[in-house]
């Protein structure tokens, strides 16, 4: 194997900085001996950081050289299952960094993500695009019905396989010079999207500094943005960042139409304010790359090539999708803002609504609708307490119960809080962090991620150690972290994904992965239990009585829950139909301005004027970050699977029914990326998904 010199004189360099972190070693380079294996993550520095990354790829390489050389000949242990579990040191290290770098993100991480994104590119390339190399995976794969393979094994060298083939191994050598180019310079561009976004979401500010502009506001926000201003040296004065916990409640709350409307307009306009930190021209740069991308690889869009491996398999079907909804949700939306027009004229006003009053009315609307307050609801929506119904959840679902050791292992976060995961056996099933508060260094959002991922090491299963990052609202100096509705739903939702990664279980690393437009659907299912009357009787309790929450305040949660989806909705699908108009695009219109085409797309489907779509293109880190290119409606096609997927619980009459859970964990959580989603879910349910569920749960 060829040995990229680059990587290499990189590493060079870059030791010659040398390393520290107090003692001259590396905790990184060796399994970790804290409890469960977790990183002592106090003890690792970014020197440590970057030595274990490049160390990791040049390990992998030599690894690679290693099957290579080989002189038997390739079989599925020798070329397969050894490539599966090359780069050990390389996924211990990133499997480190990489969470620590999107929610403890700091000038050193973010220098060192720059730096390491084009060598990392680079090494992909060099295992993908070796010719020697992929003629060993292929010579095996083509004599795959003379293998006595299991259901996984076959999977994995499928998937092997078909890596190799979309990431460019059957290309001449120039298309692959080309190819390698293009990779280098979209992951670079895909990053500086990213940390834009970061700086934009933390450092955009709306100052405050007469308190009589927030009128109606909750105490509890007014004192947390009190706080902010302090601690950005403005004492005296009130700022809100264009975090959703800070930005949010003034947009639903606040009376000031004004403050509503720059709260509003800095919040969507994230990375598009002509400062160092504009997204448009980056994202124009990344859908030019990656139609370029596609075409060298054969296709005529990009979509085209991203959908070929997901459930959707074609643009064409996500748009029979989406359409099939925009319409029912415009028209409900149309009514929902027929509501408000009427709160407006009872407060004496004739203006037309604007995209600054929809949150504002529209909860004005809810309560004299179904008489439903929402500020009175979050006294019984104390974080923990949701935690606990959350846990509940799963215990009567899957057996499982919770122990917190946040004292006994290493804290990445000193707000987050870490669990075991026992299963129904008093088997160690995972570790589980939970990261839910707010701070400057953590990316807006929410997201599972793990530090380390399930696998084998022998026959004995290594546990998974899962983290839940969210940015709820965090508790003030005088009271707790009292949650919204949808704040709530967000954590049952991020639950969801970790039960997936906890009960996992896959003898390879090929074999572990979903597609995408499937990897939504243990997260939403999750969600349908949070307001469930049984469920909120265990854990909606008042935070100062301990009162649980009165049946009349559940049934007013029951009967609102629809309320608002048309808006919900319409946001969502124009945020999925931007993602893929962009990518079904087979030439770039000249200048290209994505705001302007976003714009024009969506007014030419009759969007709301009050409504822009839930991320704008500039801020819009799902597709132009990575990850949900071109996927962003997979939301929606997971909604499909999840809605239809509870009612198989809910057509027993048992919320919690035992045999319909084991069904579930068996055929969905447990299985990885054995099996194709559809197969998955067709297993469970006993046939294919029905639309008619996802409309009736939205009210449509």
């Amino acid at each position: 194997m060829k040995i990229n010199t680059s990587v290499l004189a990189a590493t060079m360099a870059l030791f010659a900085c040398g390393c520290s972190n107090g003692n001259g070693e590396n905790p990184l380079l060796s399994e970790f001996t804290t409890p469960y294996g977790i990183a002592p993550f106090d003890q690792i520095t970014i020197e440590d950081y970057r030595e274990g990354m490049l160390l990791g790829m040049e390990q992998q390489q030599a690894e690679i050289a290693a099957i290579i050389a080989n002189e038997e000949a390739p079989t599925f242990e020798n070329t397969i299952v050894a490539l599966d579990q090359s780069g050990a040191l390389l996924r211990r290290v990133g499997g480190t960094f990489g969470p620590l770098s999107s929610s403890n993100s700091t000038d050193e991480t973010r220098a060192l993500q720059k730096e390491l994104s084009p060598l990392q590119s680079a090494h992909s390339d060099d295992i993908y695009l070796n010719e020697a190399l992929f003629a060993r995976v292929k010579a095996v794969y083509e004599m795959r019905s003379e293998l006595t393979l299991t259901a996984e094994e076959q999977k994995v060298l499928e998937n092997c396989y078909k890596r190799f083939v979309r990431s460019g191994a059957e290309l001449d050598e120039a298309q692959k010079a080309e190819l390698r180019e293009l990779n280098k310079e979209l992951s670079m561009l895909q990053l500086n999207f990213s940390q834009n976004l970061l700086h934009e979401t933390n450092n955009t500010f709306v100052v405050v500094d007469q308190i009589e502009r927030l009128a109606g506001l909750p105490e509890a926000n007014i004192a947390a943005a009190a706080k902010m201003a302090e601690e950005q040296g403005q004492a005296g004065k009130w700022m809100f960042n264009m975090q959703r916990p800070s930005c949010n409640p003034v947009l639903q709350y606040c009376s000031d139409r004004e403050l509503r409307k720059e709260v509003y307009e800095a919040y969507y306009n994230r990375g598009n304010r002509d400062n160092a930190y504009d997204n448009k021209a980056i994202s124009a740069q990344i859908v030019e790359l990656r139609l370029k991308k596609a075409k060298l690889m054969g296709y005529t869009n990009y979509a085209e090539l991203v959908l070929e491996e997901r459930m959707a398999k074609t643009p064409q079907a996500v748009y029979n999708l989406l359409d099939q909804v925009w319409g029912p949700a415009v028209k409900k939306a149309q009514e929902e803002l027929d509501d408000i027009r009427a709160e407006i004229r009872k407060e004496g006003h004739s203006f037309e609504p604007e995209g600054w009053d929809y949150m504002y009315y529209s909860d004005k609307a809810k309560q004299a609708k179904y008489a439903v307050d929402e500020q009175e609801l979050r006294a019984y929506l104390e974080i923990g307490n949701v935690m606990q119904g959350i846990f509940h959840v799963a215990g009567k679902l899957y057996g499982l119960t919770f122990e917190e050791i946040t004292s006994e292992v290493p804290a990445y976060e000193p707000t987050a809080k870490a669990y075991k995961v026992i299963d129904r056996d008093g088997t160690l099933l995972a570790i589980f962090y939970s990261d839910n508060f707010p701070r400057e260094s953590k990316r807006a959002g929410a997201w599972c991620t793990s530090f380390r991922g399930q696998r084998y090491e022998a026959n004995e299963r290594v546990i998974p150690i899962v983290v839940n990052c969210c940015n709820m609202t965090a508790p003030t100096a005088d009271g707790p972290a009292l949650q919204s509705i949808d704040n709530v739903e967000t954590l049952f939702h991020e639950f969801g994904h970790a039960l997936h990664s906890f009960m996992r279980d896959v003898r390879y690393n090929g074999a572990s992965g979903v597609e995408r437009d499937f990897v939504e659907l243990p997260s939403q299912i999750n969600e349908h239990w949070a307001f469930e009357p049984e469920v909120l009787k265990v854990y909606a309790k008042h935070y100062q009585t301990g009162e649980v929450i009165p049946m009349e305040l559940v049934e007013k949660i029951v009967e609102s829950a629809k309320y608002g989806q048309g808006f919900a909705t319409v946001e969502y699908l124009a945020a999925s139909y931007s993602d893929m108009d962009l990518h079904v695009l087979t030439e770039i219109p000249e200048n290209l301005n994505v705001m302007d085409f976003e714009a024009e797309k969506l007014a030419a489907r009759g969007i709301p004027t009050q409504i822009l779509p839930r991320y704008r293109m500039t801020n819009f880190s799902h597709t132009m970050g990575g990850g949900y290119t071109a996927g962003y409606y997979s939301y929606m096609w997971a909604e499909v699977l999840d809605c239809d997927a509870f009612e198989a619980f809910t057509e027993t009459g048992d919320l919690f029914n035992a045999e319909v859970a084991a069904k579930f964990r068996q055929y969905v959580l447990t299985p990885g990326g054995i099996d194709n989603g559809m197969v998955m879910y067709t297993n469970f349910r006993g046939r294919e998904p029905k639309i008619d569920a996802l409309l009736r749960n939205r009210g449509l």
